[in-house]
């Protein structure tokens, strides 16, 4: 979970300096994302993959966050949504592993 918060400061850093804590920012309220995890049941289950599961984890709309990224206006936000769903599909890659 920290990561969350980590990697967006770090491409922000990188890419927003300038604008650095906006940027950030923006791409923290990204994790919002995971209000679509509160229509599961069980709400929270540690051995489940997040990615094609929960609503707004599904492929079609990943390929529409990155859609988001090359849109000058919605740059931020496609790009925090990409860097969760890479997260997201970390882990569940370490699951496929334990």
């Amino acid at each position: 979970m920290l990561l969350h918060l980590l990697v967006p400061a770090a491409v922000a850093r990188i890419a927003w300096r300038e604008n650095f804590m906006r940027a950030w920012l923006v791409m923290c309220a990204t994790m919002l994302i995971d209000l679509d995890h509160l229509l599961a049941d069980p709400i929270y289950d540690p051995g489940r993959c997040s990615i094609g599961f929960h609503p707004l984890h599904q492929y079609p709309l990943i390929a529409a966050y990155v859609v988001l990224a090359m849109l000058p206006k919605f740059r931020l936000i496609g790009v925090g949504l990409i860097i969760h769903m890479f997260l997201d599909g970390i882990d569940c890659a370490w699951m496929r592993y334990d």
